[in-house]
């Protein structure tokens, strides 16, 4: 029988520049892995840029920027180089058009291809309810912009999610089959088969040997990565008893806390990154299983494992030669990061570090872990909301921070603020700066980090004036922005270059 999965209405399109495509993929260069994908009609199979097979005749190639157009196209993944450990691909190379419907489609695809806080396999009605649009409608575009349907996207990448779990850890295939957002274990067991042509025990043997104990797993980037000043920026700003930076042994480790349907898991977690390849290793508490997907979602926006270090050097090269390689360290927690990012209003980042490590230590809930150094949880919204505000005052944090860190606390609590890569960057901003005792440059910082937004701009940051030469302009707010202009859409990682530029001189 045929799968409807696989039977688009039109082909999906296939990259233009098959010659400059061929020249990575002879070069294995890894500058573009997640960029595209190479699929191979004698082989039937579609590969990363990375593989490190033989090098397929160019006629025999056809080249798609996403793993979804090759599945369509009727490939199946390769065992060998496994496409679902690229990084995710570059949004401006496939849906760089700035109209409506272009926008849309990114963020539908966004949606239905991480499961970071949402549900695993959000349905096409939830998406398009949440975008503001009809479900036909977003059927439509989405097909167009992308040239495949929303829901052979979404089954590409919960087929590809479950290979990862089965490649590399024991879980039951039973979980396996829930994390992946499938219904149930046969419907999992149908599209492995329809698909790829294996049956899970087949796909979990092509991997060897999976930990027994904590979850580990291997997170891909695109290189250059400056690993130095992401493990500097999450060093200065370490808490005790919740997070670990080892410059030497290129790792941070920290404490996390992760609401599950209406289960609270806590745990911890430990990424090293690799000195030889472009990649992170991870490590997990086994309690963090059950919600795994997340988690590793969570990771890759946090150490911002996708950026496409290409395209923001180029924009930023007239400002900052030696931006290669900057990355902007986000969030695990959108609440955590907005309470320290309210914390540290102006004031110093080691203030600010201070007043954070006494609200952990006073309100911090205890942890149990084999890690050294990772007792302590940040503090939850309902547990600030039911701290008095005479034991925040004893911390030092004034009354006006007790104002703002309640209100912040309080939407967050009820729904009405989300802060995670995907939430609307203009609804967000509107929501936080209508907090009080939240001002631009607050919103704007936590929309850098923990929405991921890389055209987020701090005008006012003082740090920022001195590294562009502006501390005594009567306008430097104004100037900046001026300059700026020139970053877009990577305003945020221009902010960050200035910041490193003032750290190391």
């Amino acid at each position: 029988m045929s799968d409807p999965l696989r039977q688009p209405a039109d082909a999906p399109p296939e990259l233009p520049d098959s010659e400059g495509c061929y020249r990575a993929l002879q070069a294995r260069d890894a500058r573009f892995d997640g960029h595209f994908f190479t699929a191979v009609t004698s082989t039937g199979v579609y590969c990363r840029p990375v593989c490190k097979v033989r090098t397929p005749r160019q006629a025999n190639c056809r080249f798609f920027a996403l793993a979804a157009q090759a599945e369509a196209a009727g490939f199946r993944p390769c065992l060998r180089c496994r496409p679902e450990l690229a990084p995710a691909s570059s949004a401006g190379r496939v849906w760089s058009t700035q109209d409506a419907s272009g926008i849309l489609a990114a963020q539908a695809a966004q949606w239905l291809s991480r499961p970071v806080y949402n549900d695993p396999a959000p349905s096409m009605a939830a998406v398009a309810a949440r975008l503001g649009v009809s479900e036909r409608h977003l059927r439509r575009i989405f097909h167009t912009a992308l040239g495949v349907s929303p829901l052979h996207f979404q089954r590409t990448h919960q087929l590809l999610c479950a290979k990862q779990l089965l490649t590399d850890t024991a879980l039951p295939m039973a979980d396996v089959a829930h994390l992946s957002g499938f219904a149930s274990v046969r419907t999992f067991n149908a599209a492995l088969q329809a698909h790829y042509r294996l049956t899970p025990g087949q796909v979990r043997a092509s991997g060897g040997p999976p930990a027994a104990t904590a979850l580990s797993l291997r997170l891909y980037y695109r290189p250059p990565y400056d690993v130095a000043q992401v493990l500097a920026f999450l060093a200065q700003r370490a808490i005790p008893g919740m997070e670990v930076v080892d410059a030497a042994q290129r790792s941070v480790q920290r404490t996390l806390r992760l609401v599950h349907g209406t289960t609270v898991v806590t745990g911890w977690l430990t990424c090293r990154f690799d000195a030889n390849v472009p990649c992170v290793h991870v490590r997990l508490a086994p309690q963090l299983a059950q919600c795994l997907p997340q988690v590793l979602g969570r990771v890759r926006a946090w150490l911002d494992l996708d950026a496409d270090p290409q395209a923001i050097a180029t924009a930023l090269a007239p400002t900052w030669a030696d931006a290669a390689g900057v990355r902007i360290p986000g969030a695990v927690d959108g609440f955590e990061l907005a309470v320290r990012a309210v914390l540290g209003q102006q004031i110093t980042v080691a203030a600010a570090h201070t007043l954070a490590q006494r609200l952990v230590a006073a309100c911090g809930e205890p942890l149990s872990s084999p890690h050294v150094g990772l007792t302590r949880l940040f503090p939850a919204p309902t547990q600030l909301l039911a701290t008095p505000d005479d034991a925040l005052g004893a911390l030092g944090i004034v009354r006006q921070r007790q104002k703002a860190l309640r209100a912040l606390a309080q939407a967050c609590a009820d729904g009405d603020l989300q802060l995670h890569p995907g939430a609307p960057v203009p609804a967000t901003l509107a929501d936080l700066q209508a907090l009080p005792g939240i001002g631009p440059w607050t919103a704007n910082y936590i929309a850098m980090r923990a929405l991921c937004w890389p055209d987020a701009f701090v005008a006012t940051d003082v740090s920022l004036h001195k590294a562009l030469g502006l501390r005594q302009h009567p306008q430097a707010a104004e100037v900046a922005e001026a300059i700026a202009e020139h970053w877009r859409p990577w305003r945020s990682y221009g902010v960050v270059c200035a910041w490193q530029s003032i750290s190391n001189s």
